[in-house]
């Protein structure tokens, strides 16, 4: 059985009752880690753990504990990497499955922005999360479940 992990700092609250109904419905194990107290439901399902205060740490726990197949929910493209190289799933706040087929292309498109923002140039970020988002989201998590057999 998947262990669900939900990288929390920066969770859309519109994500929380889908992740939590879903959690409830499936009885996943779910961890949900972050740097200050998060809050998706009480549930005997699921474990909240606080960790240290810096940039990777929730990144750096998450990527400790997953095993082959488990599912983390993360908008953080450089963790997505390092859990697609653990065998393990990620799938990000809007929907977007990440994979061994396009992993790679969103790091070098997040780079690339990276390294336009240090060179002075203005960038805009990422659109305001949206209801279609959370549906997009909603979408693509019940498609992971059943496809990995969950329903």
């Amino acid at each position: 059985m998947l262990t669900l992990y939900i990288d929390a700092d920066a969770f859309p609250n519109l994500l929380k009752p889908i992740v939590f109904r879903s959690i409830e419905r499936l009885n996943l194990k779910t961890f949900v880690v972050s740097n200050k107290k998060v809050d998706i439901g009480k549930s005997q399902l699921i474990t909240y753990l606080i960790v240290e205060a810096g940039a990777d740490e929730a990144d750096h726990k998450i990527v400790e504990m997953i095993k082959i197949g488990d599912l983390v929910i993360t908008a953080d493209i450089p963790l997505a990497d390092r859990v697609i190289k653990k065998s393990a799933h990620a799938i990000d706040h809007r929907g977007e499955l990440y994979s061994v087929d396009n992993i790679q292309q969103y790091l070098a498109m997040r780079n690339l922005m990276e390294t336009i923002r240090q060179s002075g140039e203005i960038t805009r970020g990422p659109s305001t999360f949206s209801q279609k988002d959370a549906h997009a989201f909603a979408n693509q998590l019940n498609s992971f479940f059943t496809k990995n057999g969950l329903k």
